[in-house]
């Protein structure tokens, strides 16, 4: 979607708020709090004490809420992108 809006490549990072605004899709709150969150599980898999603490955290229910919130953020953008 960033390449559609800019024509450019996206940015080799991983922050999806900054990624979502370059590719000027409007997110609720509570997506911007999903996509907050999500963001540091790429920051926690590179760091060996911030990836045990991550570990330690992502219990199965953690771990089945955060499944199916990235669904619904997949869905949801699937069906944004068939709009432009």
């Amino acid at each position: 979607m960033i390449i559609m809006k800019t024509g450019e490549l996206a940015p080799f990072i991983h922050d999806l708020i900054t990624l979502a605004r370059l590719a000027d899709i409007t997110v609720s709150v509570e997506q911007a709090q999903f996509l907050k969150a999500i963001t540091a599980f790429n920051v926690a898999g590179r760091y060996v004490d911030i990836k045990y603490n991550f570990y330690k955290k992502c219990t199965k229910e953690y771990t089945e809420k955060y499944y199916k919130i990235c669904k619904e953020i997949f869905l949801w953008l699937e069906k944004e992108y068939k709009k432009k």
